[in-house]
């Protein structure tokens, strides 16, 4: 088993930590707030660090899950310069394709590894340790990182070279804004037409309507409940890199700048917490 560190302990973070101490792992994490440290090592077991330097220093793999590209340019300028050499940096935060590049030119110059890794799944998927993994950067270095993944991982792949993984996520963002916007008028339109939400998808779910959002949102979305993960605040983050990102490579993301302005009066609601199946609400009277 494998010396790790693990960086940042928030929604996602903190189970995937756990997970890699189940797998019998030696793990020490780092979080800003020390007190969520404190919780987890109570919880797994593991080390903490008090700093970055200290957590990283002796690990042979270093898994990140932070908030944001500044979050990310930050952390791994504190990590790399205190890395083993040949040792390797798993970024798994959503973050902009650009910054998984920086992020890979600044560990390769070290002779460290890095592989940009976001993750899709919410909260259930990290606890559950059944995250979907998109994975960039060089192949032997993913080839050496995957079997210490798969602990919290249903699906593993690499998409290509560095950057990669970070544009694979954005079409899976894509996807999803696309799909809960369909759904939160399907189940508006359910219901003003007096019919049974759980009825409905019963008869419609098996067919070509059928999508994960469906199976696991469409009731709650009926009962006006949005606390089930991933946030609206979140939501907007993502969409508003893979709409950077467009920008630079051309594409025509008409419906995705779309959804992003919905998500906008959403927030203007209140709902910056709610889950992102919340499109519903300003649908509602």
């Amino acid at each position: 088993m494998a010396q790790l560190a693990f960086l940042g302990l928030g929604v996602m973070g903190y189970p995937m930590a756990g997970h890699l101490v189940r797998a019998g792992h030696d793990v020490c994490v780092w979080n800003r707030s020390a007190a969520k440290s404190k919780s987890w090592v109570a919880e797994y077991a593991g080390d903490a660090a008090d700093t970055i330097s200290q957590a990283v220093s002796a690990a042979d793999y270093v898994m990140m899950c932070v908030g944001n590209d500044d979050d990310v340019y930050a952390v791994a300028k504190a990590a790399i310069p205190s890395m083993q050499s040949s040792s390797i940096l798993v970024d798994h935060t959503t973050a902009s394709a650009k910054c998984a590049r920086h992020c890979y030119a600044q560990a390769k110059d070290a002779h460290i590894g890095f592989i940009d890794a976001p993750i899709s799944g919410g909260e259930a998927g990290a606890v559950n340790g059944a995250l979907t993994i998109m994975c960039g950067g060089d192949g032997d270095i993913y080839a050496r990182a995957e079997p210490v993944m798969d602990a919290y991982a249903k699906a593993v792949k690499l998409m290509g070279s560095s950057g990669a993984g970070q544009l694979t996520k954005m079409v899976n963002q894509i996807c999803i804004a696309g799909t809960l916007q369909g759904l939160s008028e399907a189940v508006h339109f359910a219901k003003r037409a007096g019919l049974d939400v759980d009825e409905v998808v019963q008869a419609i779910g098996q067919g070509a309507a059928q999508s994960w959002q469906m199976d696991n949102r469409a009731s709650t979305m009926g009962r006006g409940e949005f606390d089930f993960g991933f946030a609206v605040d979140w939501m907007r983050k993502d969409l508003k890199i893979a709409i950077e990102a467009a920008e630079e490579n051309g594409a025509n993301l008409t419906m995705t700048k779309m959804v992003d302005k919905y998500y906008a009066e959403v927030q203007d609601m209140g709902g910056n917490r709610w889950d992102t199946s919340s499109l519903l609400k300003r649908l509602e009277p």
